[in-house]
C-alpha cells in the first residue's frame, strides 16, 4: 500500500491518512483472552516450565 502525503498538506489531510494507516493495522490478531482459563493443571505452572527446561540434563538412561 502506497499513501502519498503531499508537501502542504492540512491537518484534515493527515488525519485520513491515519485513518487509512491504524485501520489497515488493526485487521486481524490474535485473541489470547479466548482461550483465558481453560486448561486446568494439576501442578504450579512455574514447576512445569522448569521440568521441561531441566528435560536435557536429565540422564533418561
Amino acid at each position: 500500500m502506497v499513501l502519498v502525503l503531499k508537501k502542504g498538506a492540512t491537518k484534515k489531510d493527515i488525519e485520513e491518512i491515519e485513518k487509512i494507516l491504524y485501520k489497515e493495522k488493526s485487521s486481524g490478531g490474535f485473541n489470547a483472552k479466548k482461550y483465558n482459563g481453560i486448561m486446568s493443571l494439576k501442578e504450579d505452572p512455574l514447576t512445569i516450565q522448569k521440568n521441561l527446561r531441566n528435560e536435557w540434563e536429565r540422564d533418561l538412561s
